[in-house]
């Protein structure tokens, strides 16, 4: 008759153990907090990205007395804004829960802590944040639009698409590190 010899079961034990704790571990919230990171990665990479309105113009201007760069009398150029216009909605749009508090220089300059409150939902297996820019134009800035004339085209800027890209490249390690963490916890190597 054969022997099978000497076994020790305690590491089974230990793994048997890691694992039931891992299945207690609350997946559903880890899912959740890394689906608000993965937003505040893309609000991170977008709102540098989008562009800021221009709406300063190029006037002719005579010099009055001397001065350190003209002379009395020179004609230069300077830049103005005459309607007094600033750019920057489009760029607020994204943490601003309204148009109005967007144009009206509100919004969250935080994006993480606005990313925090985004809400969550969960449909099948996937986990979804809406990420929204609520000035109505943002479209038309991100894919393009006929000029007001409707002979010409303006180009879009997709700072949204590539920004989307650009996070899609750094999502997996993202998601890595944080299950690693999660593992790490759960089996305290």
């Amino acid at each position: 008759m054969a022997r099978w010899g000497n076994c020790d079961y305690r590491q089974l034990q230990k793994l048997r153990e890691n694992l039931d704790r891992l299945q207690s571990a609350d997946l559903e919230n880890f899912c959740r907090d890394v689906s608000k990171e993965l937003a505040a990665r893309l609000l991170a990479l977008v709102i540098p990205a989008t562009p800021v309105g221009n709406y300063k113009t190029e006037v002719k201007v005579t010099a009055k007395r001397d001065s350190k760069h003209h002379k009395k009398g020179d004609v230069y150029t300077k830049r103005v804004t005459p309607s007094g216009k600033k750019g920057g909605t489009l760029r607020r749009g994204w943490t601003a829960r309204t148009e109005q508090e967007a144009a009206s220089r509100g919004g969250n300059s935080n994006a993480k802590a606005y990313a925090q409150a985004l809400p969550i939902k969960k449909q099948g297996g996937s986990y979804l944040v809406e990420v929204i820019n609520l000035v109505h134009y943002a479209s038309y800035v991100e894919f393009g639009h006929r000029t007001p004339g409707g002979k010409g085209w303006v180009a879009g800027q997709y700072f949204l698409t590539l920004s989307e890209q650009d996070l899609r490249a750094l999502a997996p390690a993202l998601i890595e590190k944080k299950l690693e963490a999660l593992l790490r916890e759960v089996f305290r190597v």
